[in-house]
């Protein structure tokens, strides 16, 4: 049975990845929007920034994570004068997860968002209707399924984090140390059934977070099938 010590690893990895996953959603939601809405010949290029997250080593965006957000750094000394620390601190291990599961949520709304038959948005703007109050009132309550699965994407992608976060936070026990840090910190001190238990722990936890979102996915297929 998992220990004290091993449930309190489980909460902070839950914490953080909710915390990631709420901070950047908006960002998501709004970027998913504006690709939805651009037709130019930018729009390729700003599809595959977002998306280098995905392919690139995690170890590579965490050292430039780090990069920016040192003490050495002009951003990171500037935020850690006014008491905020980014680099080997929980925020770091937020940003990280943030940062890499960015690319999930943004492919999986575009989608959606473009899903949605333009004449309802047109004809909502001629009733009256703003940008702003077309996309509240239209867009988002037709696609919310689709942004709800990268969502959902987004956690499982923020529960399993390793190579950026420990390149930004480190893996310091009791403060940055995620599920899949302690896995490869017990597995190096040779302690391999807590890292098979911690192991089992994460596969249960990314097993419901898929499963949630290829649920959610399902339903959005049917009905836009219908």
């Amino acid at each position: 049975m998992p220990t004290a010590e091993e449930w309190a690893v489980v909460a902070f990895t839950l914490r953080v990845a909710a915390l990631g996953t709420a901070l950047m959603l908006p960002v998501g939601v709004g970027v998913a929007a504006l690709l939805a809405r651009s037709r130019g010949p930018g729009r390729t290029a700003l599809e595959t920034v977002f998306s280098l997250p995905l392919v690139l080593p995690p170890t590579a965006v965490g050292l430039v994570l780090l990069e920016v957000f040192s003490r050495r750094s002009g951003l990171g000394g500037g935020l850690a004068r006014v008491g905020i620390e980014i680099a080997f601190d929980w925020k770091g291990v937020v940003l990280a997860t943030a940062v890499m599961s960015f690319p999930l949520l943004v492919r999986s709304a575009l989608a959606a968002f473009e899903d949605v038959d333009p004449r309802l948005v047109a004809l909502a703007r001629t009733l009256g209707c703003g940008p702003v109050d077309a996309f509240l009132r239209v867009t988002l309550p037709l696609a919310w399924r689709g942004v709800l699965a990268g969502t959902v994407l987004a956690f499982a992608r923020a529960l399993g984090e390793f190579g950026a976060t420990i390149m930004l936070a480190g893996n310091i026990p009791g403060r940055t140390q995620t599920l899949a840090l302690a896995i490869f910190h017990d597995a190096q001190l040779g302690r391999d059934d807590r890292a098979r238990i911690l192991a089992g722990l994460t596969a249960a936890l990314a097993f419901g977070a898929l499963w949630t979102a290829e649920a959610v996915g399902r339903r959005h297929a049917r009905r836009q099938a219908t």
